[in-house]
Order: C-alpha cells, then sequence, then structure tokens
C-alpha cells in the first residue's frame, strides 16, 4: 500500500502540472508551492518562539478548526500559529487570516518534503481538521516525539481504515497522539480496529457558528434589499440546485425576497444565473440602494458574506447535495431556519441530526421540495417549532473547543 501511496501523489502531482494551463485551481496549487522551503527558511529565520502547527485541507475545514486556533491563540500567546492548507479554496480566501503568524499551502507529502518542513518550522503541537492524514507528515512527526491531535474527526465503514487491507492506513492512525471524533459512531468504529487513544468531543464547527453568530454586522445593501419581507436564503448553490429551486423561486418571488449565494464565483455562471431568473433579479455589485428594494432576487457576486447573510433568512436552501455532498448547514441552522437540501447529506452527521429532528427536510426533486416548502410556510407555528428546537440543538451541540484546549493545556505542561 505504501508503494501505491508514493505512486498516487507523484501522479497527483503529474496531473496537477499538466493541468495547470487550463485550470485555475491546479495553477494556484502549483504556483503557491513554488519555491516553498526557501520561503519557509526565510519566514522561520530567527524565530525563537515555540510554534504550533495547525493543517486544514481547504476553507470549510479552517472554518471547523479556527475555534481552537483562536481559542489557543487566546491561551497561548507565547506561541506562533503555523497555519497550513492542502487547497486553493482555503489557503486563496484566508491567506491573509490575522489569527495565524504563518500561512502556506502544506507541501506534497513525501518523506524529504516532512523532514525539511518539521526541521525548519519546529512544531510543538501538530493539530489536523478533520480528515487530513499524510503519511510522511505523520510519521516524522511521530518520530520527533512531536504530539500530534486529530479534531472534528469522523468515520464511516466504508473508508479504508476499516478494509482488510486497509492496514497501511491504520498505521496513520495509530500515530495520533490523542483523535478527537464528531460522534460515538466514529468512536466505535476506530474501536473496531484497535485504535483507544480517542474520545468523543463532537463537532467545532458548533463553536464556530455561535460565534459568528454573536458578532454578525449589518449588510445595508441586503438591508434595503428584504425590507422587512420574508427572505429565501439560497446558500452555497450549484447548477444542479438551482435546477430544482427555479419553480419555487418563480412561483414566490411576488411575496417572499429571495437571496442566492452561488458555490462557485465566476462571471459566466453569474450572468448565466441572472438570465436563468429573469425579471427581477440583480447581483450584489450591481445594487443600488436607493432602488435595490424593487427587486425580487439578490444574487451575492462575492465571497464571504454567506454566514452574515444567514441572519437576514427566514428558511434556507443549502446546496451541493444534488452532487458531490451538502455543504455547510450550520451557518443556517444556528438562526434556526427551516432548512431544505437535496439528497446527498448522510455523510454529515449535523445533517442527518436536523433531520430526524424535523428542522431539515430533504428532497430530490421540484415536486418534493414544493411540498416541504409549504407544509413548513403555511402551518400555523411549524416555522417557530423549528426555530426553538434548531437552536436549542446548536447549544446542546457545542463545547468541543473547550475539551480540546483542555487536553492541549495537559499537551503542553500548563
Amino acid at each position: 500500500m505504501k508503494l501505491l501511496y508514493d505512486i498516487g501523489l507523484k501522479a497527483y502531482n503529474g496531473l496537477l502540472t499538466v493541468a495547470a494551463p487550463f485550470n485555475q485551481k491546479a495553477k494556484l496549487m502549483l504556483q503557491g508551492r513554488e519555491n516553498q522551503f526557501e520561503k519557509l527558511e526565510q519566514a522561520f529565520a530567527g524565530n525563537t518562539a515555540p510554534v504550533v502547527w495547525f493543517h486544514c485541507a481547504s476553507l470549510g475545514e479552517f472554518e471547523q478548526g479556527r475555534p481552537v486556533i483562536e481559542a489557543f491563540k487566546a491561551e497561548f500567546p507565547e506561541y506562533k500559529v503555523m497555519l497550513t492548507f492542502f487547497s486553493p479554496s482555503g489557503y486563496e480566501v484566508r491567506k491573509n487570516y490575522s489569527g495565524a503568524d504563518y500561512i502556506y499551502y502544506l507541501p506534497l507529502d513525501s518523506a524529504a518534503n516532512a523532514r525539511k518542513y518539521i526541521a525548519i518550522v519546529q512544531p510543538k503541537l501538530a493539530v489536523f481538521v478533520k480528515y487530513e492524514f499524510w503519511h510522511y507528515y505523520l510519521q516524522e512527526l511521530e518520530q520527533r516525539h512531536i504530539p500530534i491531535l486529530s479534531i472534528s474527526a469522523i468515520f464511516r465503514p466504508e473508508q479504508v481504515f476499516f478494509k482488510p487491507y486497509g492496514e497501511f492506513n491504520r498505521n496513520m492512525l495509530r500515530r495520533f497522539t490523542h483523535i478527537y471524533t464528531q460522534n460515538q459512531t466514529s468512536l466505535e468504529l476506530l474501536q473496531t480496529i484497535g485504535i483507544t487513544n480517542a474520545t468523543i468531543a463532537g463537532d467545532t464547527r458548533f463553536d464556530r457558528v455561535l460565534q459568528t453568530a454573536a458578532t454578525i454586522k449589518p449588510i445595508p445593501l441586503v438591508d434595503a434589499f428584504t425590507n422587512g419581507s420574508e427572505v429565501f436564503m439560497v446558500g452555497s448553490s450549484w447548477p444542479a440546485d438551482i435546477e430544482v429551486l427555479l419553480p419555487l423561486i418563480q412561483k414566490y418571488k411576488s411575496t417572499i425576497k429571495f437571496i442566492i449565494a452561488p458555490h462557485e464565483i465566476h462571471e459566466s455562471g453569474i450572468t448565466t444565473l441572472i438570465q436563468t431568473i429573469g425579471d427581477g433579479a440583480v447581483r450584489f455589485s450591481q445594487a443600488d440602494a436607493a432602488t435595490i428594494a424593487n427587486y425580487k432576487v439578490l444574487v451575492i457576486d462575492n465571497i464571504g458574506m454567506l454566514s452574515a447573510l444567514y441572519s437576514y433568512g427566514t428558511y434556507a436552501f443549502i446546496g451541493g447535495a444534488f452532487g458531490k455532498g451538502l455543504h455547510n448547514t450550520l451557518e443556517a441552522a444556528v438562526f434556526g431556519l427551516p432548512l431544505f437540501f437535496g439528497p446527498k447529506y448522510s455523510k454529515f452527521q449535523e445533517a442527518v441530526d436536523l433531520v430526524k429532528l424535523g428542522c431539515a427536510l430533504p428532497v430530490n426533486n421540484f415536486d418534493k421540495l414544493l411540498a416541504a416548502f409549504e407544509k413548513v410556510h403555511t402551518t400555523h407555528g411549524a416555522r417557530q417549532t423549528i426555530t426553538d428546537t434548531e437552536k436549542q440543538y446548536v447549544q446542546e451541540q457545542a463545547g468541543a473547543t473547550t475539551q480540546i484546549m483542555a487536553d492541549i493545556q495537559r499537551l503542553l505542561k500548563r
């Protein structure tokens, strides 16, 4: 398996090189890793402060790790925080994040890269968020007796760790000092393969969305658009989501305002979306406060506003579950919004929980969406019941950050 792992990584790097002229993400990943060790050496030259290393695959994992990063910074101000990303969708959005002292792409996993990276950074502690398992980095950290934590981890029976041929991957898990799982199922799966250095802490995203909700600032242009109306928020949408939503938008846009935040912001995609909706739609960057209230659909053509936009919502549709998988539901759930999304949500514990509680309604076509929406929209007291239940659920699930930080204090002998 190690040979296959090495071959796979080399093949991946080769594909990035081939794709870079035609694919923006591949291009950014290659550019971000150019002369990387020289940049790291310059950045760390003369540093005498201890360092903690946080690694996140992408933006979603960053939001998951952020409460722990910020709690660590507050508790250990003498430490420098090193933050790495694997994907451009994390690095390019958060490369100027003020909560970290150093922010870089993670060098691709190899024995040589891991040795160089750890030798330069010299972390006292490494924290990997959710799904990140890199053989050579974990091996190097373990050999140097550096504590390694996995936080907000979630496991499923179909993952390679739990297959007869998964010994190589199981060895990665054994290198962690401790694994903090999101749920009981994940903990029990780890126990079936002899991983006992694990506890349930929950999902740190609950802490994050509560922090965010408490510090939301008004967006004047959106205030002018909503103008006291009910608002149907569409977050992180893909074309497949819009296809299902469009008849609902056309039916209700005379009485309900719609805000649509596409998952990917491309000029061609925004233009197509505006044209598809037709009359009554305006993009955020071209809207005017004096006239925006006359429009029925506001299309967001920037990144970074979504969590604040949910505070304006009455209902929310979360995108992605007609494709690879559901996007973040908690940013909307923290405000108690009735949630709607497609059928591919089973990998997300919070979505499963919210469906069981009756706060989220999965649908697989427009007819199901219309029926689900109208039931909530027209049934007296239904929306308030959902709001109360959902807010209580989010509050009850919070606290993972506190548990993790208590263990970090013990690890670092504070």
